[in-house]
């Protein structure tokens, strides 16, 4: 199963249930970005106020996402602020306001259905200023459910990649309600009902983040952390720091993690690069756990050649895989490896010019939800650092997070106080010569480029 957001994606406790939520992929990215006169669209986006800017003025409303955005970026002189989002076209189309600001989706249908001044020197701004995944939300108490969910959302991505279309006699319509979870056929999402591109019907030169990522642009992205936080968070169900998994690894104080050696590359250059990246993913890991203590950790190494780390991690010799391939015959439960295991949010793509396609990510098993979560929260704070230009030496200005027990609400500025952002455990194994040849996917998607991508094993 695919953990594709952060701490709160799987601890959305509710008192009532005891249950969290799983997250699939994101099928959908929105945030917000400006419209209005070029030049001031330009003056909002660089949050430049002087010379020609001196005039700029936002428009927005009331309970908007922007409204909270604009108050943290610019002086309320600079903001006009409408009752709704009628009032603010209202005030755009008067003059009150040379530039809107809001949801790039509602900015687009509400421009084409108002007469708001269109063409010459109007345009829809270049950036998304702020980060609005979403996703489909299923129980983490169904594992499979889940996966099946996510794989769905794969396919529909994988058809437009590959030029795969609607197809009523490709189609098809199961009669052996008994098959293995892993042999459906997923790209019948695509056949009998089209594929992302199809579903999505939007204008293919005007969809910003909803496009197929080729590999030149990153995808890095920093999908927001929600409240880490909660009331009463010492009252939800599951997260008792007595009784948490992370509290008996804190216990044994050990982090026993897998370290895969990908092999297939042309050099073992490359090979010890990334095993270098991900021997610092379980450091950081390690730190998160126990307090800054980056050394608390057993290593062992795989090869990527065989299951022997899954097996690892299944019978418990080791609690987490770092640098595994994401691959779908080791999402679904399988009688050779008895149980599915969740992989984190990606932390390095391989180079598509090079001909390796290969997602890594770091793996735990399906049985460990809040390990799962913990992890994946941890991969989600490098990006995020990153994104906020936060670094070893002010990783304090990271959220607290008490979603896992009282005892590891410093988990984030411990893991990037050892860590950095991701650029700089990036910059720490790999050559910064190679800068100039370009990160591909492994760079920070700042303002919503393409952000589509299929996880391999769909075909």
């Amino acid at each position: 199963c695919f953990v594709q957001s952060c701490c709160e994606t799987l601890l959305s406790l509710k008192k009532t249930t005891g249950s969290g939520f799983t997250f699939s992929t994101p099928y959908f990215y929105d945030g917000l970005t400006y419209y209005g006169e070029s030049k001031f669209v330009e003056c909002a986006e660089e949050r430049k106020r002087y010379d020609y800017c001196s005039s700029l003025r936002i428009c927005t409303y009331e309970g908007s996402t922007g409204l909270s955005f604009l108050c943290s970026y610019f002086p309320s002189d600079f903001i006009v602020v409408g009752s709704s989002l009628v009032e603010m076209m209202d005030m755009m189309r008067s003059g009150a306001c040379n530039v809107m600001a809001g949801n790039k989706e509602s900015l687009l249908l509400n421009i084409a259905s108002i007469d708001i001044p269109s063409g010459g020197d109007f345009v829809m701004g270049d950036r998304l200023m702020t980060n609005e995944p979403y996703a489909v939300v299923t129980r983490n108490d169904d594992s499979e459910f889940s996966d099946i969910i996510n794989w769905v959302v794969q396919a529909l991505f994988y058809g437009e990649e590959k030029g795969l279309t609607k197809s009523s006699s490709l189609c098809e319509m199961y009669t052996n309600s008994t098959r293995s979870l892993s042999d459906l056929n997923f790209l019948n999402a695509v056949y009998c009902v089209g594929n992302y591109g199809e579903i999505l019907h939007g204008d293919d030169n005007n969809r910003g983040a909803n496009q197929i990522n080729n590999g030149t642009t990153g995808m890095l992205y920093a999908i927001p952390f929600g409240e880490l936080q909660p009331e009463n968070d010492h009252n939800y169900e599951g997260i008792s720091s007595n009784s948490t998994v992370l509290h008996n690894m804190r216990n044994n104080g050990t982090l026993n993690c897998g370290v895969i050696d990908p092999g297939g590359h042309d050099s073992a250059e490359v090979d010890e690069t990334l095993v270098g990246m991900s021997v610092d993913y379980c450091r950081t890991l390690a730190a998160a756990l126990f307090n800054g203590n980056f050394e608390s950790i057993n290593l062992l190494r795989f090869s990527a050649n065989d299951d022997d780390s899954f097996l690892a991690l299944n019978n418990g010799t080791i609690d987490v895989i770092s640098g595994v391939k994401i691959e779908k015959k080791y999402d679904f439960e399988s009688s050779a490896l008895n149980g599915g295991f969740h992989f984190s949010t990606p932390y390095y793509y391989g180079n598509k010019t090079e001909g390796d396609n290969a997602i890594y990510s770091l793996a735990t098993r399906d049985a460990n939800v809040l390990l799962s979560s913990f992890v994946n929260c941890i991969v989600l704070a490098t990006i995020y650092a990153q994104k906020n230009n936060i670094a070893k030496k002010n990783s304090v200005d990271l959220p607290l997070v008490s979603l896992f027990g009282n005892e590891f609400t410093w988990a984030l500025r411990d893991a990037i106080g050892y860590s950095g952002s991701y650029d700089q455990i990036y910059e720490k194994n790999f050559d910064k010569g190679s800068e100039e040849e370009g990160r591909g996917r492994n760079d920070l998607n700042e303002y919503g480029g393409p952000q589509i991508l299929s996880f391999p094993g769909l075909n």
